[in-house]
């Protein structure tokens, strides 16, 4: 992001001098989010699933030594994007939950919302599937398990009120069932989005599809 003071604070150039390019310092907490930044974004490249350190510090125009002074291994940069995608994802849910009634209305907008982040973002798709995470430490591929599992109890929830509004004698089940269904049909979703190399739109026929399982 540019420096809003960049083009009123740099010092005068004398008639005859040249101006010579000065490389600034990233302020602190900066070169952490560009790492991520450029992380993401490779992630986005055809045949990306595996990416060294080697090839991030290329990209960043840093040595790989630069990196691990803003993270102790590959394994937290990943980390930080999946917190990235915590942070975002239920934050948004939160914001559903406030405004939307329990119900089949507020389980299509989380899954919605799902669909419309990974488009937005499918550098981060490869991650939530885990087809980035596939060389990597165990341990995040079993955090992106509990992401979903708690997508799962948001949409159980929600469902399990429309389930009793209903008068089912098994409201509890019905609701299991149907939240266990929605979630396998947006990892589907964006297993495909990652795999046809982001050409095959997760909301396609979203309307259409939810309308078949709601």
């Amino acid at each position: 992001m540019p420096d809003a003071e960049s083009s009123s604070s740099s010092p005068p150039v004398a008639a005859g001098e040249t101006a010579v390019a000065v490389r600034k310092r990233p302020k602190p907490g900066e070169r952490r989010v560009q790492i991520l930044e450029a992380l993401a974004t490779m992630l986005e490249q055809p045949g990306s699933e595996r990416i060294t350190t080697a090839a991030l510090a290329a990209r960043l125009e840093v040595s790989e030594a630069a990196l691990y002074r803003h993270f102790a291994s590959k394994a937290q940069m990943f980390e930080g994007l999946i917190e990235f995608i915590e942070q975002s994802v239920f934050s948004l849910v939160n914001q559903i939950t406030e405004r939307e009634p329990a119900g089949r209305a507020q389980a299509a907008k989380v899954v919605a919302m799902l669909l419309q982040f990974a488009e937005k973002n499918p550098g981060m798709t490869r991650v939530m599937v885990g087809d980035a995470l596939v060389f990597e430490n165990d341990r995040l591929q079993q955090r992106m398990n509990q992401f979903f599992d708690k997508i799962e109890a948001t949409l159980r929830q929600a469902l399990r009120d429309a389930a009793q509004a209903d008068g089912s004698s098994t409201p509890s089940v019905d609701s299991q069932v149907r939240a266990s269904v929605l979630t396998a049909f947006v990892v589907g979703r964006l297993q495909r989005f990652a795999r046809s190399g982001f050409k095959r739109i997760p909301s396609e026929h979203l309307e259409a599809s939810l309308a078949q399982m709601l």
